[in-house]
């Protein structure tokens, strides 16, 4: 199998682990900003297994500075959704 078969490419910003509605930035904030282990993130998504968690992080190795980018712009585009949502709470 090769690395790209375990994602879905949706387009530019959005690459999700095949078979699931779990973006990669979901994984990768969880390694790169929260330290965690990829044991510690596979047990936090029961939906993903313990390859599939390696898988995204090997891709993130190998693709580091767009990958790097790609998490960049989803955290800014995370904070400007928040930002919207304080000030017109529904």
């Amino acid at each position: 199998m090769q690395l790209k078969d375990y994602f879905d490419f949706l387009s530019v910003d959005d690459i999700r682990i095949k078979g699931t509605r779990i973006g990669i930035e979901t994984i990768l904030y969880d390694y790169i900003h929260r330290a965690r282990t990829p044991e510690e993130i596979a047990e936090t998504y029961p939906s993903l297994n313990l390859e599939q968690v390696y898988a995204t992080i090997l891709y993130y190795l190998h693709n580091k500075e767009m990958v790097s980018q790609y998490v960049a712009d989803w955290l800014e585009w995370s904070h400007q959704q928040l930002k919207a949502q304080q000030l017109n709470p529904s």
